[in-house]
This record gives structure tokens, sequence and C-alpha cells, in this order.
């Protein structure tokens, strides 16, 4: 897997934050590892990006972004908003190649989900994916709505061919609601594919020792760390409600 393309089921759901933890974790095994941010929005030339970030956080990784627009939009529609030009799908599989001719692992960190488009063909990182033949790792939210956008995003990658390595909860609550807890088991049904970890919530304000520490017990043995899905699965799971039922019925007699 000299490729891994990191991609979300929307905005703000983990993905730099995933991204800065596989990096870690990678690195912690020995790997050497580079990160490459296609399209960064939102950010003026001298402020720090999220490949800057994943670097922060994780350590000794090559970064590299081939673009950056300023205005907060889907890379298609910022570049042409400024007037710029727009980045196309296979300048990110070639710029992915040539990083993974000099890195044991190359990260490709997508803007928000997997059809945000790059230019005006309507190119798109599901087709960066294609040309590489990379697997894509999605991140997804933990609470309510998340089995939705999870599920289209695993069909989508289907209809197109590519390989869905697995889910990361991009951030799993301190206090996880009924509908997270849930979640824990819904996500691998819905998207056919395993949980691959979870990132604890406010996980990129460690400090980056802390955070390159933690970061291997986040992430399950397919990303090199020590997660483990159905320990976790059994700890936060909700009782049945027949269960909590018969639990209130006991203690009211």
């Amino acid at each position: 897997m000299p490729v891994l393309v990191i991609t979300g089921t929307g905005t703000e759901v983990g993905k730099t934050i995933t991204t800065a933890a596989v990096a870690a974790t990678a690195l912690a095994a020995g790997r050497t590892v580079a990160v490459l941010k296609p399209a960064q929005t939102g950010l003026r030339p001298d402020e720090r990006g999220d490949a800057d970030e994943v670097a922060r956080l994780a350590g000794t990784v090559t970064t590299a972004e081939l673009a950056r627009y300023p205005e907060p939009l889907a890379p298609g529609t910022a570049a042409r908003r400024a007037g710029m030009a727009p980045v196309h799908p296979h300048e990110v599989a070639e710029a992915a190649q040539k990083l993974a001719t000099e890195h044991d692992l190359v990260l490709v960190e997508g803007a928000g989900g997997l059809l945000v488009r790059f230019d005006e063909e309507g190119g798109t990182l599901a087709d960066a994916a294609r040309l590489l033949g990379a697997p894509v790792l999605v991140v997804a939210s933990a609470g309510l709505g998340t089995l939705n956008t999870t599920e289209l995003t695993a069909r989508e990658l289907r209809h197109q061919g590519l390989d869905l390595l697995g889910v990361v909860i991009g951030s799993w609550p301190n206090t996880p609601d009924l509908a997270s807890r849930c979640n824990v088991a819904d996500l691998p049904e819905v998207s056919g594919a395993p949980l691959l970890g979870a990132l604890p919530e406010g996980a990129g304000a460690l400090a980056p020792a802390d955070f390159r520490a933690a970061a291997p017990s986040w992430l399950a043995a397919r990303l090199d760390g020590t997660w483990d899905a159905e320990g976790f699965g059994v700890r936060e799971a909700p009782e049945p409600l027949g269960v909590q039922a018969s639990s209130r019925s006991s203690q009211a007699s």
C-alpha cells in the first residue's frame, strides 16, 4: 500500500487529524511518509495548511500541496472564483506517484467528501484514486446521520470500482450518545468495510509528543496500530432496550 487516499463523508469530520494519526503510526512502525494535499482552500499563502498540521502532529513527514485558493469552497469553485488554474486528477496522481518513489507511504488527503470537484470537467478525488489504483480510507463522524453519508460514500466507491480499505471515526465523543454507541456496530454493516479506528475527541489539541505516543492506540493493525475494534465495540455497545426494561423492572420490585 504505497499510496493511501483519505476522504471523508463530508467536511469537519476529522480527515486531517486522522491523516496525522495514520502518518504518526506509520512513522512509529519505521516507515517513511509523505502527505499530499492536492487542493487547500480557505487560507492565505502565508497560513499553515492541513499538510502542515499533519507534520506538526505526526513528526518528520514530507509535505506537498499542489494548489491553494483563498476562499473556503470546493476546490473547483474556489479556483474559478479566484481566476486560478484548477487541480486535475491526473496531476494529483502524478504527484503521488513521484512521492511514492521516495517514501514507503504516501497519504493523499482530499477536500470535503469523495465527489467534491477539483475542476470544471468534474474531476474528483475518486478519479485520482482510480488513476493511482490506490485504496481509499473513509473518515466518518460518530453520531446521528453518519450511517447515511457513510453508506453513500461506500456505494459510490464500489460503483467506481475503487477499493474501500475501511472506515475510521474521526472524533469519538468523550461522552458518546446512544446513536454514536450504536453506530460502532452499524458503520461496518452499512459500509461493507471494517472499522479501522476511532480518534478521541480533541486529539488534535494534544501536544505533538502525546499525539504521536497515543496515535497507534487509535488505529487498527491494518493501519499499523493496536486498536481493537471488537473490544471497542463491546465496551461501547448499549444494552438492548429489553434488557434495560427488565433491569428497571427488577429494581422496582
